[in-house]
């Protein structure tokens, strides 16, 4: 009995027959996994902010003011919820911001004047500030110049200090630190 089972050659054993279908099935759930990956990835746009040239002054006697640069690198637009300095939000009345689709290359600079229709000259260009009054919106690829007058918090006792700067949307935070400087 035992040499007809190893002389019947018209069929594949038990054990090559269960390896191809695991194989097979295994090839198979991983080919719909690396699709169902490129099909969610390429439709997704993602939300990604970078903060440039950021600054915290302080004038020596009652007057400090934060400054910095967002460029939205991501693929959709996004909602600005808030804004904190040393974790203590700014109220939108004291933000003023510009949004662009230049290029800045130059550094911001103190202003001691921020008003809503003010200009700020940064490198060569002058760029005209309007005060925020809600949620502020930005546009993919697009550039936001941000000044906030007197953010809490911050005396000139901090000069030298490092604090952060905290810029919240409705999906991160995006948080950077600078030392305070003197606006001499």
């Amino acid at each position: 009995m035992m040499k007809q089972v190893l002389r019947n050659k018209a069929g594949l054993s038990t054990v090559v027959t269960t390896l191809i279908i695991l194989v097979v099935s295994v090839l198979l759930a991983t080919v719909v996994t690396f699709y169902a990956i490129n099909v969610t990835t390429t439709r997704v746009q993602e939300e990604s902010l970078q903060i440039f040239k950021q600054h915290i002054w302080h004038n020596g006697t009652s007057f400090g003011e934060a400054g910095f640069i967002i460029i939205n690198t991501g693929g959709r637009d996004v909602v600005i919820d808030k804004i904190t300095v040393r974790g203590q939000e700014c109220a939108w009345t004291t933000v003023y911001h510009n949004k662009t689709q230049d290029t800045i290359n130059s550094d911001l600079v103190y202003n001691s004047t921020l008003t809503d229709g003010g200009t700020i000259t940064v490198g060569s260009t002058g760029y005209t500030f309007t005060q925020a009054s809600d949620d502020l919106i930005l546009k993919s690829g697009w550039t936001m110049i941000v000044y906030i007058a007197n953010p809490d918090h911050v005396s000139v006792g901090d000069i030298g200090v490092t604090i952060g700067v905290t810029v919240f949307t409705a999906n991160a935070q995006y948080y950077k630190e600078c030392n305070v400087e003197a606006s001499l």
